[in-house]
């Protein structure tokens, strides 16, 4: 990590850790959770990945340098990681107590289609991977690539597990939803 850049960065990270774990208090309470098997089925590939990217000290092949550590691509992937960190606050914000870690379905459940979930439906990801993308750029390595490749999988089976959740719960809404906004990239994905 740059100089400047690995700081900010990692203020980034520890900002979201820091308004997660606060805003946990706020949950409403629980109708219906996932089986723990089901919930391991994106947790494993989602924690695999995040280590791949938070620990510096891998040797080979892990260490091998895909992206020079030029200045100005140290501040893009900075600039990245400080974009993902506003979407994901902004869509926690307006998910409110309708969040949780879990594929959950909360008593008095709503189906939240404002904020940044009027571009996409998975915001949240949406931002954790953005700033996954700035957190490789600035490591430059092999293992920032594929962590953040293996992150994305991790993501994709538990928002196919959530989009399943959904349906069942907003038969009527939920599909219209999924044809006007795409699920982690506008426009694309």
């Amino acid at each position: 990590m740059g100089k400047i850049a690995g700081p900010i960065i990692i203020s980034c990270w520890i900002t979201f850790v820091a308004y997660w774990f606060i805003s946990a208090f706020t949950q409403k309470a629980t109708a219906e959770r996932q089986s723990l098997l089901s919930a391991l089925a994106h947790r494993i590939p989602v924690g695999l990945g995040w280590f791949l990217l938070a620990f510096p000290r891998l040797g080979p092949p892990w260490n091998r340098a895909l992206i020079p550590h030029a200045e100005w691509l140290l501040a893009m992937g900075t600039a990245t990681c400080v974009f993902g960190l506003y979407v994901t606050l902004w869509a926690r914000w307006t998910l409110a107590g309708n969040w949780s870690s879990d594929v959950t379905f909360k008593r008095s459940h709503e189906l939240v289609k404002t904020g940044p979930y009027r571009f996409v439906r998975h915001p949240i990801y949406t931002g954790l991977l953005v700033m996954g993308l700035g957190t490789a750029i600035d490591i430059g390595q092999l293992r920032g690539a594929v962590g953040l490749v293996v992150v994305s999988i991790g993501f994709w089976i538990k928002l196919k597990q959530e989009e399943r959740l959904m349906l069942r719960h907003f038969p009527d809404q939920y599909p219209a939803y999924q044809k006007e906004v795409k699920a982690l990239v506008p426009f694309v994905i």
